[in-house]
Formats: C-alpha cells, sequence, structure tokens
C-alpha cells in the first residue's frame, strides 16, 4: 500500500475532533455568581465543546459597553445599564440572571440621629454614586417615605472616607462596601435594610451571539448545571468563589454573604418590572431624552428561548 492509502486509511479510522466553539464572556470574579466559578474550575465548558475566554472590566458597565461595540459576546453585570441600553434602542437580549441580592443598606453614623426608618432620612446629606442601582434604590426610598434629603455625589471608593470624615450623614454604598464602612464606623455604624430593592445579576448577549443559538443554550445549560451543584455543596462552591477572589472573602465571610443572596439562574417578571421602573427613573433624572418604555416594548429585550430549551421551568417571565 503506497503512502497516499495509507495516509487516506489513517483518516478514515481517526475519530474526528470537533472545533470548540469559542465565546467571550465579560465577567470578573465576585461574591454573588459561584456558578461561573465552579463551572471554570470544573472544566465544564471545555467539557460541553466551549473555548469560553473570560475578559474583565472594573464594572458591569463597561463590560455592557463592550458588548455592544462587539468586543464580547455575553457580559455579567447588575441590571440598571439593561434600562439605559434599552431607552437608547441599543440592540442586545438578556438571557438569564444568575443571583438576585436581597441584602441593600443605607448606611449611617450614629452621630446623625434615629436611623430605624426612611423616614429618619429627612434632611440628612447622604453621598451616593449618581446614575447607578443604588442612586436607584435610595430614591425610591426617599420617594417612599416621601421624605427629602442632600443627595451627595461620589464614586464608590470615596463613599466610606466621605463618612468617616463626616463629610455626609449617611450613604448608599455597593453592597461590596458594606463590611469597609461597619470596619471604619466602629461603634458608629448604624444601616437602614431595604427591602423594595434587590439587585439583579444578569447576562446579556450581543445579536451576534444571540444568533448561535446552540452555542449559546450549551453556555446556559453548563451554567444550570454548576447552578444545580451550588445548590447541592454550597461549602464547596464558597471555597471555589474564594479561591477565585484570591482569598480576597474567606469562605466563612461568604456563607454570612450569601444570606442575603437569592441564588439561582432564572429569567423572571421580577426583573422585568424592574428595567421597566429603571427605565422611568432614569428619564425622569434627565439622563436619556427618550419615552419610558411599556412593559411589553421592555419585554422585547428578554430572549428567554436558549434557557427554555434548557430547562423550562427557569423562565418565569411572560
Amino acid at each position: 500500500m503506497n503512502r497516499t492509502l495509507i495516509l487516506a486509511a489513517a483518516l478514515v479510522a481517526a475519530p474526528l475532533v470537533a472545533q470548540a466553539e469559542r465565546i467571550v464572556f465579560a465577567w470578573t470574579p465576585n461574591p454573588q455568581t459561584p456558578q461561573v466559578d465552579i463551572a471554570l474550575a470544573e472544566g465544564m465548558f471545555e467539557a460541553a465543546g466551549l473555548d469560553v475566554s473570560i475578559v474583565s472590566f472594573p464594572t458591569g458597565r463597561e463590560g455592557f459597553e463592550a458588548l455592544l461595540g462587539g468586543q464580547v459576546d455575553i457580559t455579567f453585570m447588575a441590571e440598571l445599564p439593561a434600562a439605559t441600553g434599552a431607552l437608547r434602542d441599543q440592540d442586545f437580549g438578556i438571557v438569564g440572571e444568575l443571583a438576585r441580592y436581597t441584602g441593600s443598606r443605607i448606611v449611617g453614623r450614629a452621630d446623625a440621629g434615629e436611623f430605624t426608618s426612611a423616614a429618619d432620612l429627612a434632611g440628612l446629606r447622604i453621598g451616593t454614586t449618581l446614575g447607578t442601582n443604588v442612586h436607584f434604590m435610595l430614591s425610591g426610598v426617599l420617594d417612599s417615605a416621601g421624605v427629602e434629603a442632600t443627595i451627595v455625589n461620589a464614586s464608590p471608593v470615596d463613599l466610606v472616607s466621605a463618612i468617616t470624615r463626616g463629610d455626609v450623614d449617611a450613604i448608599a454604598p455597593f453592597p461590596t462596601f458594606y463590611a469597609a464602612a461597619a470596619d471604619a464606623l466602629g461603634d458608629d455604624y448604624r444601616e437602614l435594610r431595604v427591602d423594595s430593592y434587590q439587585v439583579h445579576y444578569i447576562l446579556a448577549a450581543s445579536p451576534a451571539m444571540l444568533a448561535r443559538e446552540e452555542a449559546l443554550t450549551t453556555f446556559l445549560s453548563v451554567l444550570a448545571e454548576a447552578d444545580d451543584m451550588v445548590a447541592a455543596q454550597p461549602a464547596g462552591a464558597m471555597e471555589a468563589v474564594s479561591a477565585s477572589l484570591g482569598g480576597a472573602m474567606s469562605p466563612e465571610a461568604l456563607s454570612v454573604m450569601w444570606q442575603d443572596v437569592d441564588l439561582g439562574l432564572t429569567l423572571s417578571n421580577d426583573l422585568l418590572d424592574l428595567l421597566v421602573a429603571e427605565s422611568a427613573w432614569i428619564v425622569g433624572q434627565g439622563v436619556v431624552n427618550a419615552e419610558p418604555p411599556t412593559r411589553g416594548e421592555m419585554r422585547a429585550y428578554f430572549v428567554p428561548e436558549a434557557l427554555g430549551a434548557v430547562d423550562p421551568a427557569r423562565v418565569t417571565v411572560e
């Protein structure tokens, strides 16, 4: 048998190796998305035939901008940038949410007076980062209580210093700064928990990624499997997240934090209703000159088919 025939026979006999589907995923290690940590640590994306490349951004908003610009296929973020994107008629689809943070709070100083209800915020100087979901949360609390306060803009990293120095009486920071505020204020620390707002940590996909239906469904199926693993073995998930964070949060600290985190891969009506409310608030703030979308118009940004193909029970949006 000549070399040509030998080579041909070998090619026929050799198993075909499928080319891995490449997905560029904007995600940064954080305490609230253990499904991603588990999937990466266990090599679950590779086992499913996906080549997932992680790209980190300082904020979810920047990851969303990269998605809109075509630099990434899927991005993870809190929900507010999606409301802004919908108001600007930008092209993306919401394909899932990995978790909801239920422990939002406003932090105050003991010398600012009583701090037991939203009414106690009247007349205070309250620091927050304008145009963010914590600003939305604070506005909702003040409006619901029918009180006014002076809102002071500051970057997320400057809020704890501002309340420690006494520049402001209270702050509405991102959840990652609660522990730092408690440490800095010591016995002067006060907090007002907010039940009316939950942060939704969502997954958005680009138009090109939405067209890759099989790859998107496979990506979500991996996260759904990891989601079940987190529920079955939370201690192992905490270890994986702690390792992903380089030890910045211990499993014990995560255990405390997760008491305020509703973990679970879903796509819900609660998220839809929240985005409608946030859109109206953004317009009211004068950030975007547009008409607030109706519920039906916002629903058009939800793409439940991929997650529904994985597990219909995870999709409750109507």
